[in-house]
């Protein structure tokens, strides 16, 4: 499915995909300047977001800064990681912007899993327009990271 079916077609929401930090600055309901995005899943190791920018967060007058940007589409990649197994955190991002992308503009967001091997996980997202116009794209690695005690604290 293309970005133009998430941005004009109101789908059965599906379960949100859970938001455990609620102070994280993309996706936490209780940042007080946070992106506060709320993401779906679409299927396993997929989501998507509505997202419309806010002034606040321009660089050049008119444009949102290229940051801001990268961010959205980094937590993109780690909820569509997040929908599909482990924890998991960026360990290399590549995002290629290739339309400003402008204030007040209604937007969409959504990331998904390439590859899964052992640690390693590939992910993709973009941020595309109503006009279904790519603004942005990323290609991310992820690493998952074990929880519990390291192999330090277990002597292996």
């Amino acid at each position: 499915m293309n970005g133009l079916n998430y941005v004009n077609q109101k789908a059965p929401a599906p379960a949100p995909v859970p938001r455990p930090q609620p102070g994280c600055f993309a996706c936490g309901a209780d940042h007080p300047h946070g992106l506060k995005l709320q993401f779906r899943a679409d299927g396993p190791g997929s989501v998507s977001a509505d997202w419309v920018p806010s002034k606040a967060w321009e660089g050049f007058q008119g444009i949102v800064h290229g940051g801001i940007v990268a961010t959205v589409l980094d937590e993109a990649m780690s909820k569509a990681v997040a929908a599909a197994g482990p924890p998991a955190l960026t360990c290399h991002l590549e995002v290629r912007l290739r339309r400003h992308v402008a204030p007040e503009e209604a937007l969409v967001v959504r990331g998904w899993v390439v590859e899964k091997r052992k640690r390693r996980i590939r992910v993709e997202a973009e941020l595309r327009d109503r006009m279904n116009t790519e603004r942005a794209h990323a290609w991310a690695t992820f690493l998952e990271v074990p929880f519990g005690p390291s192999r330090r604290e277990t002597g292996e």
